[in-house]
């Protein structure tokens, strides 16, 4: 966080991270040998928890939720190629092609459910823990 109470810096870095793990998987993540669904199921494992560390904690404003968004349609537009046209012509897919393919999943919501499984930990916490006294 920075003095301004800005989370920019640290989601440009946890992006910056997803790209590195990316990279480090790249074959694996385009191996034509591996089906669309245990793609994003690598994906949901390898990526997507590096990219969010700690966002539990984030205050997201519009400009980071669509770096956010942009960064996982990269991502699957890398893992899953451009689509050959009818007059035999490459493209690269659409933004309603990936949200086709990852059939609702946003990152967004991720983070989300993260908050909640946090909230919910924090609900158990014994009541004399700092981390519950601080959330009344």
């Amino acid at each position: 966080m920075s003095t301004d109470n800005s989370v920019e810096d640290e989601i440009k870095e946890r992006i910056a991270a997803g790209n590195k793990a990316f990279h480090v998987h790249k074959k694996l993540f385009t191996s034509k040998l591996i089906s669309q669904n245990v793609t994003l199921q690598l994906y949901n494992t390898l990526i997507c928890p590096t990219v969010t560390y700690a966002s539990e904690t984030w205050v997201l404003k519009e400009n980071m939720l669509n770096k956010l968004m942009i960064f996982k349609r990269n991502i699957m537009r890398k893992i899953y190629g451009p689509t050959r046209t009818e007059d035999s012509y490459w493209r690269i897919k659409t933004n309603q092609e990936i949200s086709d393919i990852l059939k609702g999943q946003i990152i967004i919501g991720f983070i989300k459910k993260q908050r909640l499984n946090w909230l919910g930990h924090v609900e158990r916490m014994a009541e004399d823990n700092i981390v519950k006294k601080i959330k009344r």
